[in-house]
């Protein structure tokens, strides 16, 4: 450790209480070391024009704020956002293990105020040979399509903090602020500049609310749906247009095709079909999706492990997320108690004709199709029919009630003419069904539609999606009504 260059930054430090004009501040917390950095800089155009920050705790993250200022002053954006804590560190003439958490906290504070300044006014040219933006979640899918990314062309990666509850597990969500941390240097071994973006606003009243609004409704929301389709992608393809990005990828299991017709491409589905993804990204518009690449979409899960092992990559055996990402480490009831305030409101459960067969905690602890937990003995198994939120009843019988030929679907949406539909999913992990459109509707926008099924089925639960197919492409959407 060279005590001189740690001693400079102490006892001078650049940037100390300064505020640029027009500038973009954020605050990083150290958590429980108690130390908090308030980073501050102003974009012009492609570099960064002036920074300054703020730094409360121990002299280490003074220190730490000030080389980040030295470091990120001046600098070209895409230069100033490969800026991790090991350069940190090293502009400080390396740091003790006691006092690496200092250069950790203000590289996060410098990518955060990054983040911000270049989704508000940054402004890049577009390489002659093209630029992408790579969404990496941390995890071996996203990583491996950074992976490839790199290896084609220019590329830039970008992180979003969707969510944050101390109840959650940050290792097992992959939008928590670990995750993001996890991502950053990823993307820094990869030799990418890396920008995080901060959406939990957006995602709580974009993702969140209405995930709470279902359930207290009496439906089953399908949250990733409208995170993929409008929150997310929206803001990402936002700062693509800022970093002059053409593209945007992503590390989803999935393909386009008819990229060249008028009304624009459609999803087409993964060449895993234990992979494929194309039911979450089904409310992707044709124009964002034209704008898009899905690097895995041709491969199958075990060959994208290896390229990750072979590349060297530290998640290459990383587990991946089962959990809605913010119901990481936590349960449905529990969290719609805490931040919507649906507690237990006990109820009847009561078959088709009314007669009550016994009692439940709360129709919001139920989904239509579900077989577990009913507890009403004696006779056949029986399945969750329907949920009355107003009467707080829930209404079961047996599988033979539970499957339907008709289905009625709401806000239902057709980039190609409904007379294409063959198939429908009506759940993510469910096989499509053979299915025709009633009434031959046109591409467009549909307050309600009906479809029918080939053969009866069960599993259409309301504010489920129902992914519309001809064949393996995805030609529309709607929602599964009442």
């Amino acid at each position: 450790m060279d005590a001189l260059a740690f001693e400079h930054h102490l006892t001078s430090p650049q940037g100390l209480g300064r505020r640029p004009a027009d500038g973009f501040s954020i605050i990083a917390d150290g958590g429980r070391c108690g130390d908090r950095i308030r980073f501050s800089l102003s974009v012009d155009g492609d570099h960064v024009a002036d920074a300054g920050f703020d730094a409360d705790g121990c002299g280490a993250a003074t220190a730490a704020g000030s080389a980040a200022v030295t470091l990120a002053r001046g600098r070209p954006l895409l230069e100033a956002a490969r800026i991790g804590a090991g350069e940190i560190a090293a502009e400080l003439g390396g740091l003790s293990p006691g006092k690496l958490h200092a250069a950790e906290l203000a590289a996060d504070a410098l990518a955060r105020a990054l983040g911000t300044a270049a989704r508000g006014r940054a402004a890049l040219t577009p390489p002659p040979a093209g630029r992408t933006l790579i969404a990496l979640s941390g995890g071996v899918d996203s990583a491996v399509a950074a992976l490839r990314c790199a290896e084609s062309g220019e590329a830039v990666a970008v992180t979003l903090e969707l969510w944050s509850d101390p109840e959650n597990d940050g290792e097992r969500s992959c939008c928590s602020a670990s995750a993001v941390a996890q991502a950053r240097a990823l993307a820094h071994s990869l030799g990418l500049p890396h920008f995080t973006i901060d959406l939990r606003s957006e995602f709580r009243a974009g993702v969140v609310a209405p995930f709470i609004a279902g359930y207290a409704a009496g439906e089953t929301p399908n949250p990733c749906v409208g995170c993929n389709g409008h929150v997310r992608l929206d803001a990402m393809l936002e700062l693509a247009d800022r970093l002059g990005c053409e593209r945007l990828a992503t590390g989803h299991y999935a393909r386009t095709a008819e990229d060249d017709d008028a009304a624009g491409p459609l999803l087409r589905a993964a060449a895993d079909p234990a992979k494929d993804q194309t039911y979450m990204l089904a409310a992707l518009a044709p124009a964002s999706l034209a704008r898009m690449r899905f690097p895995l979409g041709e491969l199958r899960k075990p060959a994208v492990r290896e390229l990750a092992r072979t590349a060297g990559l530290s998640v290459a055996s990383r587990a991946e997320s089962q959990d809605l990402c913010f119901l990481a480490g936590t349960d449905r009831a529990r969290f719609l108690a805490r931040h919507g305030g649906i507690d237990d409101r006990p109820g009847a459960i009561v078959d088709r004709e009314g007669r009550t067969l016994g009692r439940h905690r709360g129709q919001h602890r139920f989904t239509v199709g579900q077989r577990r937990g009913i507890r009403v003995g004696g006779g056949a198994p029986l399945y969750v029919l329907a949920k009355d939120a107003e009467l707080d009843r829930v209404v079961v019988g047996s599988r033979e009630q539970l499957a339907a030929s008709r289905v009625r679907l709401r806000g239902v949406r057709l980039h190609r003419a409904g007379a294409r539909v063959d198939h429908v999913k009506l759940r993510y992990r469910s096989r499509p069904l053979a299915a025709r459109l009633l009434g031959d509707p046109g591409p467009g926008a549909h307050a309600d539609l009906t479809i029918e099924l080939e053969a009866a089925a069960d599993g259409a639960a309301p504010g489920q999606l129902a992914c519309l197919m001809d064949g393996e492409l995805v030609v529309g959407w709607g929602t599964i009504a009442r």
